[in-house]
């Protein structure tokens, strides 16, 4: 729950630089408890905080963060469980956390030594006012001996448009301060008109109180100020805090359960210790000083960056009273159901049933589950309701455990018929953002999203119809009635393909129609605008999207004009200087028309498979990683969008990758000989490569042959229970080498959502 670290602010401002506070070379405001990570949108968190300040005399002012803010003098150092970086003040800080608490060492460089506690303090987002974060009121106490504060902070908005957020905090030091005092100020929110102070003073000057402070009804801020002015002969204070959604006393409790010591090296092996057991243990691969070591860091810190949200929040619910477990911070569905559940289904399967549960109770409690959510909120809805497909995958491959499935179809089918209450979203004139399908008017009487009456026409089909085909898996099971209508309407990209459209000598694409029928023969198939809320396709523009139908790809093959012309076009889409949208920070030096860094495509590489050309799969998606992955500050390709980026690379070192909403993996090529991967808890499923040899230049990586349980394998492809592999372990072998041969003599992956609709599509 708690991911303690440093909040900065730089300039040009960059929100997916600055959601997550830590920017590499922004000034410092605060070190805060509650942050998300890799995300790409607004602002969520940054609090509650504190600042080591080695002066508060004029001009500093406790309520102007520019005053006081920092530089950081070197560069900063971090490894699991520690960070640690120093002030151009002097001040060294020392950070590490425990599960609901954060423990700070200050080291000053001279006898005045000074921690502002801001309740007020957030992660700002100044070029976008509608968005961004704003406090709402809090209140502080300092107890009697100086060394323990307590209180609370609300803070609203931000990503997703939140209701406030109420964490309950309990803060102490090490030693007593020669001074502690509470303060107040007018709350001048400066974006935006909330609460603007009377005469709309813009730098006004804190009030000093005693060990109380309150917001009172104007919501003014509070915080608080603790000074060791130079009687202590240390040059070092320490501050351990623990946060609860809950209340004051169950922060208490964390701060001294969790934290007992105040020893920060114990605390960060605690912490490694933790992440070894938990998540590093569960793929293991040669180790050794002559290993890979650039391998070796790209894997287990991919790892790392997927296991941070979502935020386990366990007894942390402050919402409803519930056996089930709580969650937050899934940031978002559309980002993690591509791949990164279904590597949490073998790795981490307790705490993936757990997510399932929580989402269907969120469901149960307010109607919907979420495709975004954070600080206790449902949003932001970018396309589809693909909860329905994080369900719908751990479904179709076994995931029973202590999920009430007959609850989780009666939330995916919700999601299937109910149209949501529109939540008036800037972003989106046509539709709500918060939950549900927007776009159901248009889904359920035509089969396809117009685009004169919705926006993201395009890749609202495109994941509509895939949802829809997510329900009819679950339906399978628990509502055999109900599966022939889903399959049929998960066949809706069908309605929005044109087969006249055309673009690079290509013919046929999923294409933006209007409600009475006709297309738009104008738009451009390239060029998807800005791909955002308000344009036709999300993210990607329809030339990309034509390819991203997991459910139905034979379909696909038939529309592109059969397997030739379908690998022609696929050929085309990884050459250089083909793409036609300038990709911003979603895919920084890409410049093909696949866009490894954005989720739509991130099966694209993998569909030669579908030819029976597997060698192909893996030549492209090798040469991906190779070109856009790397071991350095900027080794992906944009922002890690909550680790999804980073599973994606997990996937290709294994040679496997899911084909979401089915029991289907595909066969590709590992990047390591020998790979040992913990599966359903406590069963090993190991994959070894004979013959591998890709140092330098050399392409010993290709597939000259497969078994799996000893047994010759002529599919690249295979299903969650052939031989009970992906439940009970076993060993997948690859022989490889630098021959691309076509080794697979079976049948192609299949197309379980197969379906050709009788309809003119002109």
């Amino acid at each position: 729950m708690v991911k303690v670290g440093l909040d900065t602010y730089e300039l040009p401002v960059n929100q997916s630089a600055l959601n997550g506070g830590w920017t590499p070379q922004g000034r410092v405001t605060g070190i805060s408890l509650l942050h998300e990570s890799g995300t790409g949108g607004g602002p969520k968190y940054g609090y509650p905080a504190q600042m080591p300040l080695t002066s508060i005399s004029p001009p500093v002012n406790l309520l102007d963060n520019l005053t006081y803010w920092q530089t950081r003098d070197g560069k900063d150092a971090a490894s699991v469980g520690y960070f640690r970086t120093r002030f151009e003040s002097g001040v060294t800080i020392e950070l590490s956390a425990t599960r609901h608490a954060g423990l700070m060492h200050y080291s000053f460089p001279s006898s005045q030594k000074n921690i502002l506690v801001d309740f007020s303090h957030y992660l700002p987002y100044p070029t976008r006012a509608w968005d961004s974060q704003f406090y709402a009121g809090g209140e502080i106490d300092i107890q009697p001996n100086g060394s323990i504060y307590t209180g609370y902070t609300s803070i609203a908005n931000g990503w997703n448009l939140g209701s406030p957020v109420t964490v309950y905090v309990c803060g102490e030091f090490d030693s007593p301060p020669d001074r502690a005092r509470t303060f107040s100020g007018r709350n001048t929110f400066p974006v935006g008109r909330h609460f603007r102070s009377f005469n709309n003073e813009t730098t006004p000057e804190p009030t000093f109180h005693g060990f109380s402070a309150r917001s009172g009804p104007l919501s003014d801020r509070v915080g608080a100020v603790f000074s060791w002015n130079g009687t202590s002969s240390s040059d070092h204070v320490k501050s351990r805090v623990g946060v609860s959604f809950i209340s004051v006393s169950k922060a208490c409790d964390y701060k001294n359960q969790e934290l007992s010591s105040w020893d920060i090296n114990q605390t960060a092996q605690a912490a490694r210790d933790e992440w070894n057991r938990d998540v590093f243990s569960k793929i293991q691969v040669n180790t050794s000083p002559s290993a890979n070591q650039t391998r070796l860091a790209l894997l287990y810190s991919s790892l790392y960056f997927m296991h941070l949200i979502p935020s386990e929040r366990i007894g942390e619910n402050p919402l409803w009273e519930s056996d089930e477990p709580y969650w937050d911070d899934f940031y978002t569905m559309w980002d993690l159901f591509r791949n990164q559940v279904s590597l949490w289904h073998l790795i981490q399967p307790a705490y993936y049933e757990s997510m399932i549960r929580s989402l269907i109770d969120m469901f149960k409690h307010e109607g919907f589950m979420p495709d975004g959510r954070s600080g206790n909120y449902n949003g932001l809805f970018q396309g589809g309701s693909n909860a329905d497909n994080v369900l719908a995958d751990a479904y179709v491959k076994g995931l029973r455990g202590k999920i009430n499935w007959t609850d989780g179809y009666a939330a995916v089918k919700r999601d299937a018929e109910v149209l949501p209450f529109w939540d008036s979203n800037p972003v989106d004139p046509q539709g709500s953002l918060k939950e549900g399908r927007s776009a159901l008017d248009d889904w359920i009487p035509l089969g396809y999203i117009s685009a004169d009456r919705n926006t993201r026409c395009v890749s609202k089909t495109v994941e509509y119809s895939l949802n829809d085909f997510a329900v009819s898996q679950i339906a399978k099971g628990e509502e055999p009635g109900d599966q022939e209508l889903y399959l049929r309407r998960s066949a809706g990209w069908q309605l929005i393909w044109d087969p006249d459209a055309s673009s690079r000598n290509f013919t046929g694409f999923v294409m933006p129609r209007f409600a009475n029928g006709t297309f738009d023969k104008t738009y451009d198939i390239t060029n998807c605008g800005e791909c955002n809320w308000g344009d036709h396709s999300y993210e990607g523009t329809v030339f990309e999207y034509s390819f991203v139908i997991p459910h139905d790809v034979e379909t696909m093959i038939q529309l592109m004009g059969g397997p030739q012309h379908f690998e022609q076009r696929l050929d085309y889409i990884f050459q250089p200087n083909t793409s036609g949208v300038d990709l911003g920070v979603n895919g920084l030096g890409i410049t093909t028309i696949n866009n490894v860094a954005n989720e739509p495509d991130f099966g694209t590489p993998y569909l030669y498979n579908y030819l029976n050309k597997q060698y192909k799969s893996v030549g492209r998606s090798r040469q991906l990683a190779n070109d856009f992955y790397f071991n350095t500050s900027n080794g992906i390709p944009g922002n890690s969008d909550a680790g999804a980026l980073n599973c994606w690379l997990v996937w290709q070192m294994l040679g496997l990758y899911p084909v979401v909403t089915t029991p289907v993996y595909l066969l590709e090529s590992p990047w390591f000989d020998d790979i040992n991967i913990t599966v359903n808890n406590n069963r090993t499923l190991r994959i070894r490569a004979e013959g591998l040899d890709d140092g330098d230049s050399r392409q010993g990586y290709y597939v000259q042959s497969v078994s799996i349980n000893g047994e010759m394998w002529n599919k690249n492809w295979f299903e969650h229970d052939d031989g009970d592999i992906m439940s009970e372990g076993g060993e997948i072998f690859f022989r490889l080498g630098t021959d691309q041969k076509v080794w697979e003599t079976g049948g192609v992956p299949p197309s379980p959502g197969h379906i050709v609709l009788e309809n003119d599509r002109r």
